[in-house]
């Protein structure tokens, strides 16, 4: 019932969504709504939000720089991991969703909040995202998710337009350009609108982070990355924290057109979505990863690994990132990155990424054994019986067929 309700949290953003909903919860619950918004490099989207959620009724707003924990924690485990959804999707909404939610759970303990609530819809995977992982870290909780509460009347976007301006409720978009966005530091989505059209070109005006690739400069940019165990620690021999790093590699690519992907993904529920997502920084990041693995991974390792990656990728897609299977698999993936440690040189142009050189003193490649020149550690003759005993299976296929 409604008077069950006495404090909330709220996964607040700003959007249409979370604005409308602080007047909502108190229209509905008779509660106080603490609203908690996570800096993880929305940049100017975080202006002003103080002042708007305590406006709009909010008691209390904490905005907690949570940058670093974001790149560190969730963004290159899954560098590590090469994690890519449905070979196109880097996953920059999934991997903020679990860190948004666990300081949330944590804040609702230290306000002594009965409940917590977001603002993600029915048909999406958010939803999940943010529920599976309140339950992992705190069952007890309540949770509103609003869009599949009883109480909630809207059924459109355009009926929640009409209620913000009904309470004077600032809004970052309008009803002719209603596109919902996410940005963080590794990248910016953009969803709805004229974009629910798979055949309709993304308008050049929606793009944030990247320019138009027949914008770019005209002569390419080179940058040099090191990596550490598989964790990017420098840019061109300057060493940075992981926050600061991917927001320097995002200006770099973005400059050059780097990182545009226009897919039509799966959701978890069941659904097919197309997104417009911008990930300049992480698509720098992650081919340079997946150069310097090439000359540092043994070859079994790297076919085991990259047989999981798509299990980890679809792990954090589905909101999973505090599941017991997900920690079991980080763990053999950090230990595949032992040695992916050493430097890769890219070369940036027009919206292309380009592997320009890798080295590392862990390099399992060796020029006298690849080279086509005469060489004194490899005697050709070797391959004969190698093929013969791989061809014998097939050899025997073929003889009981006759």
């Amino acid at each position: 019932m409604a008077n069950e309700v006495k404090k909330v949290v709220l996964a607040y953003s700003g959007g249409l969504d979370t604005s409308v909903i602080v007047r909502w919860l108190i229209e509905t619950y008779k509660c106080e709504v603490v609203c908690f918004a996570a800096d993880l490099g929305q940049k100017e989207e975080l202006t002003g939000l103080k002042e708007k959620a305590i406006n709009t009724g909010a008691s209390k707003i904490y905005i907690e720089d949570l940058r670093e924990e974001f790149a560190r924690d969730f963004v290159f485990p899954a560098l590590r991991a090469n994690a890519i959804y449905e070979g196109t999707y880097l996953l920059g909404t999934s991997l903020a969703r679990p860190l948004i939610a666990k300081r949330q759970i944590e804040i609702a303990a230290a306000e002594g909040a009965d409940s917590v609530c977001h603002g993600a819809t029915g048909k999406g995977n958010d939803q999940v995202r943010f529920e599976l992982t309140y339950y992992a870290l705190n069952p007890s909780i309540r949770i509103i998710a609003a869009w599949k509460d009883d109480n909630w009347h809207f059924n459109s976007r355009e009926s929640m337009f009409d209620y913000a301006e009904k309470y004077n409720i600032p809004l970052p978009l309008t009803k002719s350009k209603p596109y919902s966005s996410d940005r963080n530091l590794l990248h910016i989505s953009h969803e709805g609108g004229i974009l629910e059209d798979p055949w309709a070109e993304p308008p050049e005006d929606i793009f944030v982070l990247t320019k138009s690739p027949q914008d770019a400069p005209d002569k390419p940019t080179y940058v040099e990355i090191d990596f550490a165990k598989g964790n990017p620690i420098a840019v061109d021999g300057k060493k940075m924290t992981p926050a600061v790093l991917m927001d320097h590699v995002n200006e770099i690519a973005g400059a050059n057109g780097i990182g545009r992907v226009d897919m039509v993904e799966n959701r978890f529920v069941g659904m097919k979505s197309r997104g417009v997502y911008e990930t300049p920084g992480g698509t720098v990041l992650w081919a340079a990863h997946r150069a310097l693995e090439s000359i540092t991974m043994d070859r079994e390792v790297m076919l085991m690994r990259d047989s999981l990656t798509p299990k980890y990728a679809q792990l954090a897609y589905n909101g999973f990132w505090y599941a017991p299977e997900m920690k079991a698999l980080q763990t053999y993936i950090d230990a595949t990155q032992e040695t992916v440690t050493g430097t890769v040189r890219m070369k940036l142009y027009k919206g292309n990424c380009i592997v320009a050189g890798r080295k590392s003193p862990n390099s399992l490649y060796s020029e006298a054994f690849a080279t086509f020149e005469k060489d004194q550690v490899y005697n050709q003759k070797d391959a004969a019986g190698f093929i013969k005993l791989n061809a014998l299976r097939l050899i025997i296929q073929n003889y009981l067929k006759k």
